[in-house]
């Protein structure tokens, strides 16, 4: 009995001892590391903070007002130049759904009624001339749309590159509208001339009023001047999206430094 009283108090003072032992290492090891011991460890997984397919934001203050001024003037200026290619060839206006010119509004009911009478192809040649006027005055355009897109100040450079997709286009747009009418409507109508759309036109507005004995008229210079614009700027917005959402469309250097910027915006 009294041997297994020793041996029991042996095994006890062995495990308080032990226990002693331990409460002293992870005292030690809380206090060298901050690591507290007592507590379950928790499993973390390492995040890097450019996981594969996430953009890292590019500090667009690291862009000069020149370098964006230069890069949306040059992506403005290659929206013209293709723009303009690609409308002054024949059908470049006919056959382009998104910037053919229709009858004006107001005339609208004419292309009805020389139909019912049997003078369709009068109306679809009407049609047709306004676009090949359009083909015809807008290759001579392309400068004045060049020399407009210098208006574009550096102070509105930074806002229009943070912008939506047709930001600069709208901007060049809202800006240089009455500048660009003033300068283009001669060529328009220099061109409406030269197509012979001029005689059409007042051949076919002639045989509607005989025909209904109504008295319409309307100024087709005006008309096919704000169309012809209107259509070169769809084809520079288009060109401006793509290239801020396409960076295989960034041709150049200052394109890809600037737009890549914006690709953190």
């Amino acid at each position: 009995m009294k041997k297994t009283i020793l041996l029991v108090s042996g095994l006890l003072f062995s495990v308080s001892a032990k226990a002693q032992i331990l409460d002293a290492i992870k005292s030690t090891v809380k206090n060298q590391t901050g690591v507290d011991l007592t507590k379950p460890s928790k499993t973390t997984t390492a995040t890097s903070t450019n996981a594969p397919g996430k953009k890292s934001p590019i500090d667009i203050g690291s862009l000069t007002t020149t370098q964006i001024s230069s890069g949306l003037k040059e992506a403005l200026s290659i929206g013209v130049t293709e723009g303009v290619k690609k409308l002054g060839v024949t059908d470049g206006f006919l056959k382009n759904e998104a910037v053919k010119i229709l009858m004006p509004e107001k005339l609208r009911n004419i292309d009805t009624k020389l139909r019912v009478f049997g003078l369709g192809s009068l109306a679809d040649q009407g049609v047709k001339l306004l676009n090949r006027a359009a083909e015809d005055a807008v290759v001579e355009a392309a400068p004045i749309f060049t020399q407009a897109i210098t208006s574009m100040t550096i102070t509105d450079a930074k806002n229009i590159l943070l912008g939506s997709n047709n930001a600069a286009t709208s901007y060049l747009q809202t800006k240089t509208q009455n500048q660009l009418f003033t300068a283009f409507q001669p060529k328009v109508k220099a061109s409406l001339g030269k197509v012979g759309a001029d005689r059409v036109w007042k051949n076919l507005i002639s045989k509607y009023n005989t025909l209904t004995g109504e008295a319409v008229s309307t100024d087709l210079n005006e008309y096919v001047t704000n169309e012809t614009i209107n259509g070169v700027f769809k084809m520079v917005a288009e060109k401006e999206s793509g290239i801020r959402n396409t960076p295989a469309m960034r041709t150049t250097s200052i394109l890809q430094k600037v737009f890549r910027a914006q690709d953190g915006k």
